[in-house]
């Protein structure tokens, strides 16, 4: 049976997440909306669409909610473009664990456009055998469709795979869907997880030695 990596995107593999917080919050103050970004950010998680919802309860009909969530992601990856880079360390991560045999794949709550404007903007696709994106699950985080749709592509155990979030909803997911995670606190402080208990360990990177040793001890 295969052992498998499953990545979340944003604040996982690209640190990101300032930028799509200033996006949600760039819009939603010019729909009225009175939040901080400090309250901008705890919505940020699920679909946009959810996102919108939750904000803005029963405004919008689901093809203004579509509508807005392309202008918002227009937004972010104009203003993020120019800062685009994989966090430290993750290409030689990524190199070493396809030289270990591990199978990997991406698992996001990213619609497909930002899951291509990060792989191909930074030549990294090669790397993955499944892509798990919004576009592809009914339910978003913290329910665990993504990683198990996610499992079952790469024809693995979800206890022999390791989800890679920077988020308690993802970590939540990852519990949910039988895993267990690695946290990068890129967007959150280790603190932020204390309600969760299948986190094997907590990095600011991808060059700490602590995540080759788990390769191959895992």
């Amino acid at each position: 049976m295969n052992k498998a990596l499953l990545f979340d995107l944003n604040g996982t593999m690209v640190n990101d997440m300032d930028y799509h917080i200033k996006a949600w919050h760039r819009l939603t103050t010019e729909l009225g909306g009175n939040l901080s970004m400090e309250a901008v950010k705890a919505e940020c998680y699920g679909k946009n669409a959810e996102v919108l919802e939750r904000i803005f309860p029963g405004r919008f009909t689901l093809e203004e909610k579509n509508k807005l969530s392309i202008e918002k992601e227009i937004q972010y990856r104009h203003d993020f473009k120019p800062f685009l880079q994989l966090i430290n360390g993750l290409d030689i991560f990524l190199e070493k664990a396809k030289e270990k045999g591990w199978k990997m794949g991406i698992g996001s709550a990213a619609i497909m456009d930002n899951v291509d404007f990060v792989l191909d903007g930074l030549h990294i696709r090669h790397y993955f055998d499944v892509i798990i994106s919004a576009d592809q699950v009914v339910h978003s985080k913290p329910d665990p469709e993504t990683f198990i749709l996610g499992a079952a592509a790469l024809q693995t155990d979800p206890a022999r795979c390791i989800v890679w979030e920077d988020a308690p909803k993802g970590v939540e997911s990852a519990k949910n869907a039988g895993m267990k995670s690695v946290v990068l606190t890129t967007m959150h402080e280790a603190a932020d997880f204390k309600q969760q208990h299948d986190i094997l360990l907590f990095t600011t990177d991808y060059t700490n030695p602590e995540l080759i040793r788990l390769l191959d001890n895992y």
